[in-house]
């Protein structure tokens, strides 16, 4: 079988490795006012930070299942399965989207895969799932090895400012004034498709080293991971962090990602984020 790979915006895979490895997207939108962009084809992360400093925040939107059902059906025309990874469907409906969509096409067979996860950690099943695809894999393979894959992804995440993430309904208003009267710098996590606190954290530093113990707990053994530095505009930061953690983890292969328009509305600048997973 000839399996095509879809994934949506979220997992901020850059142009250039999507059309590389064949990878389908769908973009999820941001709206400021009435002006309507979708990430990644028509408002960059750049323009999307400096935007906000003068705007309001923006609200976010799911792509249409009239915009799936229109892909499906055309990657109908050159393959027999489409495998379909998305954001967890705690935070947004653009994994149900795709499970319509794929039930209103009658021409090819859509697996719809939820990585209850999202940014470059959603991109790692996607990634896994293209070069699986290209080597001839079927569709029920690939799933078996993204579940397979579940089971050792981690990702962890702190935010400069909990009012985005309340503002957004993503965490509760108590979580967000609990945080804020403490001036703490919650560690947050999915946990059962949804983002919850995972510790709390005085300081930043201090917040990013923790994130660096429980990477260790899982890597000391020597396995080969990769492992993924997220950031909301702090280009700097992130890649002076790699530097760091590549010399002291010579059996994990870095790279570095970053929080685009949608997730970055909910998250805010500023917020960094670290993800891994056994290769």
């Amino acid at each position: 079988m000839k399996t095509a790979v879809v994934t949506d915006s979220t997992a901020y895979i850059p142009k250039d490795l999507r059309e590389k490895l064949n990878i389908h997207m769908i973009p999820l939108s941001v709206i400021f006012g009435n002006e309507t962009y979708q990430e990644e084809v028509e408002i960059t992360v750049a323009d999307f930070y400096e935007e906000v400093k003068h705007k309001e925040l923006p609200t976010t939107s799911q792509p249409p299942v009239g915009q799936f059902a229109e892909l499906f059906e055309q990657l109908s025309k050159d393959y027999d399965a489409v495998v379909s990874i998305h954001l967890s469907s705690g935070i947004s409906g653009t994994f149900q989207g795709a499970v319509t969509a794929g039930s209103m096409v009658e021409e090819i067979q859509v697996f719809p895969f939820d990585s209850e996860i999202s940014c470059m950690v959603q991109g790692f099943y996607v990634l896994e799932a293209a070069e699986l695809a290209a080597a001839g894999k079927g569709p029920q393979e690939i799933v078996e090895r993204l579940e397979e894959m579940k089971k050792s992804i981690r990702a962890y995440f702190m935010v400069d400012n909990l009012s985005h993430l309340q503002r957004g309904g993503r965490l509760s208003s108590a979580q967000a004034l609990i945080g804020s009267l403490l001036q703490v710098k919650p560690l947050l996590h999915f946990e059962d498709k949804k983002i919850v606190p995972f510790e709390k954290i005085r300081t930043r530093k201090k917040a990013m080293k923790r994130m660096v113990d429980l990477f260790w707990e899982d890597v000391k053994s020597g396995e080969p991971y990769k492992a993924v530095i997220i950031h909301a505009n702090r280009e700097e930061e992130a890649r002076e962090w790699k530097a760091e953690l590549a010399a002291a983890y010579p059996n994990v292969e870095f790279m570095i990602s970053y929080f685009g328009p949608v997730i970055g509305t909910h998250l805010g600048e500023g917020a960094m984020g670290f993800g891994w997973v056994k290769k």
